[in-house]
């Protein structure tokens, strides 16, 4: 891949990336239904997923805002944060959660296209899920 031979502390540089094809290894209903990117930009940590899907039901930005807020303080908490913040890379860096889900990215167009921007750092947010992964391993 000739782009990312270029400057990387000079440039966006569209590539390739792995986490769609993952996602289908760990939830079979998913295999072949996501498609991905990455961008790499110069910056030191954090990083962001810029989703696009189509939903079976009509929708809003407040009811899609709605569910993930439920799910951040249910069952996914400490893994999925809700965000009501106007935050940059640099805000989620040492986040343990997995998912820092931006509410003020949330767009609807046609009713049923959805857009939604969710931060991680990627290797803070890793670690913490591994040492999760050791302690129930532990606990066997």
């Amino acid at each position: 891949d000739l782009r990312r031979a270029r400057a990387a502390a000079l440039n966006i540089i569209p590539t390739t990336t792995g986490a769609a094809k993952a996602v289908g290894l760990v939830i079979p209903s998913l295999k072949g239904k996501l498609d991905g990117f990455a961008m790499r930009v110069p910056v030191p940590d954090g990083s962001l997923v810029d989703l696009v899907a189509e939903t079976e039901k009509d929708t809003t930005p407040e009811a899609i805002n709605d569910a993930v807020k439920k799910a951040a303080s249910g069952k996914l908490k400490g893994y999925l944060e809700y965000c009501e913040d106007p935050i940059v890379s640099q805000d989620i860096i040492d986040n343990s959660s997995s998912s820092i889900f931006d509410s003020l990215s949330t767009r609807v167009m046609e009713k049923n296209l959805i857009k939604v921007v969710s931060w991680y750092d990627n290797e803070w947010g890793y670690s913490n899920r591994t040492v999760d992964i050791l302690r129930k391993m532990a606990a066997l």
